[in-house]
């Protein structure tokens, strides 16, 4: 993995009554990404029950992998998202170009972008 990859961490809380409806849109996502995104390298979902909190993490190869994800997946499920959730803080790590940037910011996430300044990788 080069310093051109880029994590994206973020939540989304369910609305009352939502909880499971919020899990299934999340199976759907995922496996939509691993069907149609190939530099969409990782994601991994939690659920925190005592919270109605879905913590995502997600791992893209490139910001060309995150473009493809924002103008696909994530822009086909957003909508629906909304219905049952509100989005949490939106981390995104790594050099994330201007216009995706943009982008993350233009569909009201509340969003952080911190390119790397140090770190290693044990798993390479």
């Amino acid at each position: 993995m080069t310093n051109q990859a880029i994590t994206v961490v973020y939540k989304w809380i369910a609305k009352e009554g939502k909880a499971e409806e919020l899990q299934a849109i999340y199976r759907d996502v995922t496996q939509q990404m691993q069907a149609t995104e190939p530099n969409a390298l990782k994601v991994e979902c939690f659920f925190d029950e005592t919270r109605n909190t879905l913590v995502v993490y997600d791992l893209f190869a490139d910001s060309a992998a995150l473009a493809q994800h924002l103008g696909t997946t994530a822009a086909g499920h957003f909508p629906s998202l909304l219905q049952v959730a509100t989005p949490g803080p939106f981390l995104f790590c790594g050099q994330v170009p201007e216009e995706l940037q943009q982008a993350a910011l233009g569909m009201g996430l509340d969003a952080t972008f911190a390119p790397r300044i140090t770190g290693f990788d044990r798993s390479n």
